[in-house]
């Protein structure tokens, strides 16, 4: 995965720009995550692929939309873990 495009300030769902921290290898029941954490509102959203136990890089690309290529929306949602 291109962390590149998180190197730079990103909107958050909390309506903040921020850079985002990127937290490597956060584990769930299913596997382990790489995930970003917001500095003002802490929430985390794994960027990898779905997961129910963070909330969905997907509710990032709705106010970002050119954070991520179709082909990698497509790769996100289809390795997703079970919800």
């Amino acid at each position: 995965m291109n962390l590149v495009k998180f190197k730079n300030k990103v909107k958050c769902t909390c309506k903040e720009h921020v850079l985002f921290d990127v937290v490597e290898d956060i584990e769930c029941d299913w596997g382990t995550h790489t995930v970003l954490q917001c500095p003002k509102c802490e929430e985390l959203f794994s960027i990898d692929k779905r997961c129910p136990a963070f909330n969905s890089v997907e509710e990032l690309l709705k106010i970002n939309p050119v954070l991520y290529s179709k082909d990698d929306q497509h790769d996100y949602v289809t390795n997703s873990h079970p919800c």
